[in-house]
């Protein structure tokens, strides 16, 4: 089965790359296409995450495992689009260069059959130019009950020793 799926840069500007993929291919085939279909080297760092309805991330899917002992992290070429995209799961956050995080909402748009005579992954539909570097993110925690500033009015309750080194 071939997967159909837009690709578009969290931007203001409409920026985004229709792509068709063998729905049997890995994440990392999918990172790939990616990278070539934005202009993008491929040589920084990367990461698929799942997300619900409302695309808010939940699980990490990392191109390598940079933990300093063998971790569970679900690696990009151990795991399969169809897998990981479904019709009832049809959304991905993929974001690209960890230190200037390029971000991109993934969604899935069509299941189709394999068309005779054609080379997966293909780029389908280009719109916009990629900027020269990302847009700016804002990132802001979701409220919280717990109030940081209210907590230790007193420090000297804490019962620290004063010449603790």
């Amino acid at each position: 089965m071939i997967y159909k799926i837009r690709v578009i840069l969290d931007a203001d500007e409409d920026i985004f790359r229709d792509l068709e993929i063998e729905a049997h291919n890995t994440l990392e085939d999918f990172h790939n296409a990616i990278t070539q279909a934005f202009g993008f080297l491929g040589n920084e760092m990367a990461s698929f995450y799942t997300c619900d309805e409302d695309w808010k991330q939940d699980e990490e899917i990392a191109l390598f495992d940079m933990s300093e002992s063998g971790s569970d992290v679900r690696l990009m070429n151990e795991t399969f689009l169809e897998d990981i995209v479904t019709e009832n799961n049809p959304k991905l956050i993929y974001v690209y260069d960890f230190m200037n995080m390029w971000t991109f909402f993934v969604e899935l748009a069509d299941i189709q059959e394999n068309e005779d005579g054609r080379s997966y992954p293909n780029v389908l539909f280009s719109f916009g130019e990629l900027p020269e570097t990302p847009p700016e993110k804002n990132f802001e925690a979701e409220s919280s009950a717990f109030d940081f500033d209210d907590t230790f009015d007193n420090y000297d309750d804490l019962d620290f020793d004063e010449n603790w080194n």
